[in-house]
């Protein structure tokens, strides 16, 4: 029943494990079926059952492709392949770690304090879109005082293009992006390059196809609903070989691939009601598995600050989360937009709330949720949460894709790196990228095509200004293509300031935050010991009286400092000393 370790048959190393002999070990957790063959070059090789899970040592290696055959049906890729190269109705195929070449031994880790996080969408960072491309710009990024790149999801999914949220085969790197050795390849280049790598990972819900994993076991419930579809099922009947199915993926992501830390993907949609939570599960074991520290983010729109706490103070323990409060504080303030979620902001208020303290609404009633939300997080350090002006979903969930106004960026730029919280930049962002990073799909199933289509068109139907025919079709390849940043466009003054903001922020001092703003003229400062942040965020040009004589940095040319009173125009900004 358990192994001399009191290990459950499904809490041993699934999916195709090389052993050094040249043979493989197959372990599929298959609750569902009486009896599981394995298919590998045309040959099936029944498998040993134990408490549902099958079991097998066969002469294959590195390159071979494999299928599962239950109960004599259609032959189906393992649910924890490692590598799909002919995509998700394609078979799997046998990954060697050990044949990888790796360099960074001497890799130290990040420095959580210092972390800087660039935001990054593999198939659209580059004309070409893989691993390969990608890696060649990483120095650059380290040059402008980025710490960490942090993927969006690379689990292979239907099609060639896709954000990554419909990921089906959670363990594979996507074959378009390079597949896992490029993957490993590219961990090995941003370590060279002094970069750490977060990789973005869904364990919340499975991409469409999901029903080809569902066959092997109750992976999917039905007593709780996501936005997505069927909740993953981390605590009904038969979770055993699910939660190791998502614990064992992401200690695959920092044990093999080097990677240097996880962003989960919406946790308020993880739901676990037993005695200890999947997430905080997760969070040791990915910590015992890592080579070096790892830094753990959730995102989770619950302003509830258990995200980062501790376990062992009833908490999930997650190193960071991001706090999408500030955006939106941030946002609204700044465009003057009002719709949905932006309706409880856009006071200078909640963006003076928002730089001082991890949630605006802590508690506090929300107007557009009808109710209070979230919790107090006062006393946490600043370093466990993560904001940024923009990213993918504030950026790509708009009707077009569109980026901030230009005139906005400035002042936004710097805000949000010279803020108390780890800063992350949305690609583009920090050459002020014009070009939209728009929703878009590649589904080959034509009813998930359509319905994906005829839901974007719905979705904004309503909203004013958006004719239903000019919502771009998310499965229209030239969707995608428009996406793809332009590395020698934007604006060189953006990028040299996004450059003085991020070394501004290294000498900083650690000392206690001093808050003050007004309302009515529209402006904000924020003192650390002898310097101050200064942004005016109103229409009009204000006067601020200040103690600092010198201006460090100025968001723009008409910015003045007499006699200890600092002049700036509407939507600029000034650190003074």
């Amino acid at each position: 029943m358990s192994d001399a370790g009191g290990r459950l048959p499904w809490e041993l190393p699934l999916g195709a494990t090389p052993q050094a002999d040249g043979t493989t070990v197959f372990r599929v957790w298959a609750p569902r079926a009486s009896r599981v063959e394995v298919e590998v070059d045309g040959l099936r090789t029944p498998l040993d059952e134990e408490l549902g899970v099958f079991t097998g040592r066969l002469d294959a290696g590195a390159g071979d492709r494999y299928r599962y055959v239950l109960d004599g049906g259609d032959p189906l890729p393992d649910p924890c392949s490692r590598f799909q190269p002919e995509g998700v109705r394609g078979p799997s195929e046998i990954v060697d770690p050990a044949a990888w070449t790796w360099t960074d031994a001497a890799w130290p880790g990040l420095d959580h304090d210092g972390l800087v996080v660039y935001e990054m969408h593999v198939g659209t960072f580059t004309p070409e879109g893989t691993f390969a491309a990608a890696a060649e710009r990483l120095p650059a990024l380290r040059e402008l005082g980025v710490t960490a790149v942090e993927l969006m999801p690379v689990a292979t999914f239907p099609g060639d293009r896709n954000w990554g949220y419909d990921g089906l085969y959670t363990w594979a790197a996507h074959p378009a992006y390079g597949g896992p050795a490029g993957l490993a390849a590219f961990v090995d280049a941003a370590h060279a390059a002094g970069l750490g790598v977060i990789l973005d990972v869904v364990y919340n819900h499975i991409g469409p196809g999901s029903e080809t994993i569902d066959a092997f076991g109750p992976y999917l419930t039905d007593r709780y609903g996501t936005p997505w579809g069927r909740a993953v099922n981390f605590d009904d009947a038969g979770c055993g070989g699910v939660r190791e199915w998502a614990i064992q993926n992401a200690e695959m992501w920092v044990r093999e691939l080097h990677v240097d830390g996880l962003r989960v993907d919406a946790v308020h949609a993880i739901f676990d009601a037993g005695a200890r939570h999947v997430l905080a599960e997760l969070c040791d074991r990915v910590r015992a598995a890592a080579g070096v520290p790892p830094i753990l983010i959730a995102e989770s729109d619950l302003n509830d600050p258990r995200t980062v706490t501790p376990a062992g103070r009833g908490g999930w323990g997650f190193d960071a989360q991001w706090s999408d409060d500030f955006h939106h504080a941030l946002h609204a303030l700044t465009t003057g937009e009002g719709d949905g979620y932006y309706a409880d902001f856009g006071g200078v208020g909640h963006l003076a709330g928002a730089t001082a303290r991890p949630f605006v609404y802590d508690g506090r009633y929300s107007a557009h949720r009808g109710r209070r939300h979230g919790a107090p997080a006062d006393g946490i350090p600043a370093s466990r949460f993560v904001v940024s002006s923009q990213n993918h979903d504030q950026v790509g969930n708009r009707a077009f894709g569109d980026r901030p106004p230009a005139e906005t960026l400035p002042l936004r730029a710097m805000w949000t790196i010279l803020s108390p919280w780890i800063p992350m930049l949305f690609m583009g962002e920090e050459h002020g990228e014009r070009r939209p990073f728009a929703f878009f799909t590649d589904h080959i199933d034509a009813f998930i095509a359509n319905a994906t289509r005829e839901g974007r068109r719905r979705e904004f139907a309503a909203f004013t200004g958006f004719a239903e025919e000019r919502i771009p079709d998310p499965q229209d390849p030239e969707t995608a293509r428009r996406s793809v940043i332009d590395p020698d466009g934007g604006d060189p003054a953006v990028r040299e300031l996004h450059r003085r903001l991020l070394a501004l922020r290294r000498e900083l001092p650690a000392a206690e935050r001093r808050l003050r703003s007004d309302g009515a003229a529209g402006w904000i400062g924020v003192a650390r010991g002898d310097v101050e942040m200064v942004g005016n965020f109103g229409e009009n040009e204000v006067e601020v009286q200040v103690d600092g004589r010198t201006v460090v940095l100025a968001t723009h040319e008409g910015v003045g400092l007499r006699d200890g009173v600092l002049r700036l125009p509407p939507l600029a900004g000034a650190v003074v000393r």
